[in-house]
């Protein structure tokens, strides 16, 4: 395993245990408030989980990079392991389809079974370079054809998503890292920010009369639902968390990830004054987003750039306090299990859904109509789990903490045999 910045595995790694708990609760409708989005406008601790992770990609991309030399198989590089990302966010809207075909338990679960191994195996292998580039081509090329074919049931597949929006600010960090000074990258991140303010604030969108920031009216609602028109979240429909316009201020977060980066890839500093600017620039982040947001509220769906400033910089602090408790002071023992967590994290954003899709592919006997058949998750969680707890957001958190439980066993694992599976 090559030589990592611990405390940067460290806070990926309690960002992918904080994004498993607020993404599988047992009973969406008993949740602990903190462990929800915000319903709109504002920020919770749960609205900090994704951009934190983003924030990551862009340092990782400058740790990573031995050189600043954008070639023809660093290029190659970087397009294949963008378009391996794009296709994992993709599946699952193509995993869970299998079932208008016909299929149903054990043959349903068959099938799951096989489609997830083939993709598995052409996204997660590590074989020649060349065939890793055309095999990713090749799936994109036909997740996309089938989305956009208008055959049943792949024409209201949902293309924009979590891991699409990874791949999208990883490509162009990535880019920007090799071809551009660390100036020249504050400058795009700064215009992007400002420019989609304007934008969102100023340009007034079709049908409404004015510009407006609300759920499903606002110009990044409107632009979704014209491109993308079927293909968008199944929780909306015509507007996309992870949508086309607010991906412009998503890539201003990995822009900052690519200035962090630099700074702590610099041999002119020493780790103390490393904390003091990442203490600084974490501070002032959050207080210059907490005064935009005064104009321009704070918006996670909507990926505000008051939001990219106050969550970033809130991420910047988590980091600058585990760099100097870790990496300046050298207490490093306790670290084994966040690490374990944040060396493998598309395997479990992959695998996540994929669990309990194939899971609830399994049918069982439900115990209150025994006509009826009920699916394995929904079965453990109210005949089994729930009825141990009182309070029945406790009941939700502990599915989600057994999940938790679950990953750990299987990533330390992996950690112990040196496994990383990147795509």
């Amino acid at each position: 395993m090559k030589q990592r910045l611990i405390s940067l595995d460290v806070l990926r790694g309690l960002t992918m245990i904080l994004m498993t708990i607020v993404n599988n609760p047992g009973d969406w409708g008993h949740v602990y408030p903190p462990l929800l989005h915000a319903e709109w406008h504002g920020c919770t601790p749960t609205d900090l989980v994704f951009p934190t992770f983003l924030l990551i990609v862009g340092i990782s991309i400058v740790l990573a990079t031995p050189a600043k030399n954008l070639n023809g198989p660093t290029l190659q590089k970087i397009v294949t392991r963008t378009l391996r990302i794009f296709c994992l966010g993709m599946f699952s809207g193509f995993f869970v389809r299998l079932h208008l075909f016909g299929l149903e338990g054990n043959a349903l679960l068959a099938a799951r079974l096989v489609v997830t191994a083939m993709v598995v195996v052409a996204l997660f292998s590590d074989y020649d370079r060349k065939w890793q580039f055309i095999t990713a081509a090749g799936i994109f090329a036909i997740m996309i054809g089938l989305a956009f074919s208008g055959i049943e049931p792949f024409n209201t597949v949902r293309i924009p998503g979590v891991l699409q929006r990874i791949a999208v600010v990883y490509l162009i960090a990535s880019l920007l890292y090799l071809k551009t000074s660390w100036r020249t990258q504050a400058i795009v991140g700064a215009v992007l920010l400002l420019g989609y303010w304007a934008v969102m604030t100023l340009i007034s969108v079709p049908g409404t009369g004015g510009a407006t920031l609300e759920k499903g009216t606002n110009l990044a609602a409107w632009l979704d639902n014209l491109l993308l028109p079927g293909h968008l979240w199944a929780s909306s429909k015509t507007w996309d968390p992870e949508g086309i316009l607010s991906t412009l201020p998503a890539i201003g977060t990995g822009i900052a990830g690519l200035l962090i980066g630099t700074l702590l890839k610099s041999e002119g500093l020493g780790k103390s004054e490393k904390v003091k600017y990442m203490l600084t620039g974490g501070l002032a982040a959050v207080a210059a987003g907490w005064l935009w947001s005064l104009v321009f509220p704070l918006n996670k769906a909507l990926w505000t750039s008051s939001f990219v400033l106050y969550a970033g910089g809130w991420a910047l602090l988590c980091l600058a306090v585990l760099y100097y408790i870790i990496d300046l002071k050298g207490h490093s023992k306790w670290t084994a299990f966040f690490v374990a967590w944040g060396v493998n994290p598309m395997v479990v954003f992959f695998f996540t859904g994929m669990i309990f899709r194939l899971l609830n592919a399994v049918k069982v006997e439900n115990p209150v109509n025994m006509s009826e058949k009920t699916d394995l998750v929904p079965y453990f969680y109210q005949y089994r789990l729930a009825p141990l707890f009182t309070d029945p957001r406790d009941a939700s958190l502990a599915q989600a903490l057994l999940l938790v439980a679950l990953w750990s066993l299987i990533l330390l694992a992996l950690y112990r045999k040196k496994l990383v599976f990147k795509v």
